[in-house]
């Protein structure tokens, strides 16, 4: 697959030699055209984009490859100064924003949003400053974009027709950061790995509880995305956006993660694990948000809540530029000496913030569908409190970084995964004999029903041996001193909930292919035991701590199997090996 990447040289073939002309009045969307009713179709925002690049030298035109429905997935970019270099930008310091739409395109607030937003950037209509570039996808689904209609949202006011949650193969993109099922998601994530942004904004539009704010935002949980980054956002950056959205008129509240139930007693901060998209940033040390419109507002006014915030942004991030980049470098440098990385994370129920949360009293009434009691929220009884909001977490699951991993050529699939995440890999270039340590599977867990194509594996038990293991030319060696360090953790390490093992990349190694015929091994194995008195001490003791296991011949001949050496080594043993 080629790619034509923002900063490479090849883009600026995509960039018009022309200066500004015109005014915003020659850019008028199918958003303003309808007075907010409807939302732009994929070509008439690629349409619309193309235009806007062939007008003005501040807009340039990027291709991140082939999507699953055929189309291609592009992006665009605005810089004040024209100069779209990756080297100048970083030399310059210059903050990168990375604006994400229509992952769920029955979500589409910052499809429109963004058009006008990089439209009056362009024409001066708003100023964006120096030392922010702007980075948009306009349409990141295709597939579900082009499959419009007006009922897949039933719970949503507006617009007049959208897109479907699903992509061309019916996936929801943001559940594919880790597995990348779709070729959207490895573009995009090249797309980071070359642009290395520094905040990422994820435009949705939510479910749930019936409440008078518009605008929610999902932050990335400060304490999992820890360090300078994870204190630098929580008490310092993401205060001042909500202040700036309040400057212009909007009451914004954290993402309400509460369902059909009234939720002012609280609620606690959604984790988002690696899977989700800010999650996988968080992975490399970006500033992740997700906002989230409130669903039963109309379309116009969700749309200008998002503009407006994307503005807050642009606004914060010029303000902030120098201590964004400086935290960053902080955390980047600090990678080096890390040793232990938490896996999971439980919410603190012992702390939280409290926040000021304007809903509506809930009550329940009579359904005339069922005729049982249903939840509505009476309108006519708006109330502003003081809640609890719980945006603390703890580890509840550490591991001790190794020196390196070391993954077999056989498994290509995450090897090209690493490569697409800017891993730094190199291979043994002869047959070599090391000392690691090899985890087997102990138990597992798996869901009984697919989840985003897969079955996904939780409940991960493991042991850890250390033993010699000979490993051929070619095989991959990752050093885990370098920036990608904490996505290899939580993608190699089999008991992370989002780890390759969760997402089926290594089943293969959870079938035994050998076996034995009774009659036959129950002379090889009491031969056995008269020659190891170790493997028959084993047995001896498993038969008094274990009546049951005492009283099963079947079960006795197998204890002696798996412990001899007819048994396979490979079966449940985890292919990805550490070096400490």
């Amino acid at each position: 697959m080629k790619h034509i990447f923002l900063f490479a040289v090849a883009l600026l073939l995509w960039v018009s030699p022309a200066h500004a002309v015109g005014t915003d009045t020659a850019f008028i969307t199918p958003f303003e055209r309808s007075n907010g009713k409807q939302t732009a179709t994929y070509l008439e925002s690629f349409n619309f984009y193309k235009k806007l690049r062939d007008s003005f030298r501040t807009i340039a035109l990027g291709d991140l490859g082939t999507t699953d429905i055929g189309y291609p997935l592009r992006y665009v970019s605005y810089s004040g100064d024209a100069n779209f270099s990756k080297e100048d930008i970083k030399k310059e310091s210059k903050v990168v924003l990375l604006i994400n739409n229509d992952i769920h395109p029955g979500e589409p607030d910052g499809v429109d949003a963004s058009m006008m937003l990089m439209r009056d950037a362009a024409t001066g209509k708003i100023k964006v400053p120096k030392n922010v570039v702007l980075v948009v996808i306009p349409m990141y689904n295709i597939g579900g974009a082009l499959n419009r209609s007006s009922n897949s949202r039933a719970n949503q006011n507006g617009p007049e027709s959208y897109g479907f949650r699903g992509n061309a193969r019916n996936l929801d993109l943001n559940r594919d950061f880790i597995k990348c099922d779709a070729a959207e998601t490895i573009g995009l994530e090249e797309l980071f790995t070359k642009i290395s942004p520094d905040i990422f904004i994820d435009n949705h539009v939510s479910d749930g509880a019936d409440y008078q704010h518009i605008m929610t935002l999902l932050t990335t949980q400060h304490d999992k995305l820890g360090g300078a980054a994870g204190d630098y956002m929580y008490n310092t950056f993401t205060p001042a956006l909500y202040k700036a959205m309040k400057e212009k008129g909007y009451d914004m509240v954290p993402y309400v993660n509460d369902f059909d139930k009234t939720p002012e007693t609280g609620w606690r901060d959604f984790f988002e694990s690696p899977r989700f998209s800010s999650g996988y940033a968080a992975l490399f040390g970006i500033l992740a948000y997700v906002p989230e419109t409130h669903m039963l507002k109309p379309f116009k006014d969700r749309v200008s809540a998002t503009y407006a915030l994307m503005q807050c942004f642009i606004q914060e991030a010029s303000v902030h530029a120098k201590e964004i980049k400086a935290v960053r470098e902080k955390d980047r440098a600090s990678l080096v000496t890390k040793k232990e990385f938490p896996l999971d994370w439980k919410v603190d129920t012992t702390r939280c913030d409290s926040i000021t949360f304007m809903g509506y009293e809930g009550a329940y009434k009579t359904s005339e569908v069922s005729g049982q009691p249903r939840l509505y929220y009476d309108h006519e009884k708006p109330f502003t409190r003081k809640i609890p909001f719980y945006d603390h977490f703890v580890p509840s699951k550490i591991v001790t970084a190794p020196k390196a991993y070391i993954i077999p050529k056989t498994w290509v699939s995450v090897i090209s995964l690493l490569r697409t995440n800017g891993v730094n890999i190199r291979r043994f270039s002869r047959d070599t004999t090391l000392t690691v340590t090899a985890y087997r599977i102990d138990n597992y867990e798996t869901v009984p029903h697919p989840y985003e194509r897969h079955y996904l594996h939780k409940n991960v038990q493991v042991t850890p041996n250390k033993t010699a293991m000979r490993f051929t030319e070619g095989d991959y060696y990752i050093n885990l001193n370098q920036p990608a360090k904490r996505y290899l953790i939580e993608t190699l390490e089999p008991t992370a909930p989002d780890a390759f093992f969760a997402w089926n990349f290594f089943d293969g190694i959870l079938q035994q292919k050998e076996g034995y015929s009774a009659y036959v091994f129950e002379d090889i194995a009491a031969e056995l035991l008269k020659n190891d008195a170790a493997l028959k001490a084993m047995l001896d003791d498993k038969r008094k701590s274990d009546p049951v296991f005492a009283a099963d011949g079947a079960a006795q001949l197998d204890f002696v199997y798996k412990h001899s050496p007819y048994f396979e080594p490979s079966y449940l043993r985890y292919p990805v090996y550490r070096l400490e």
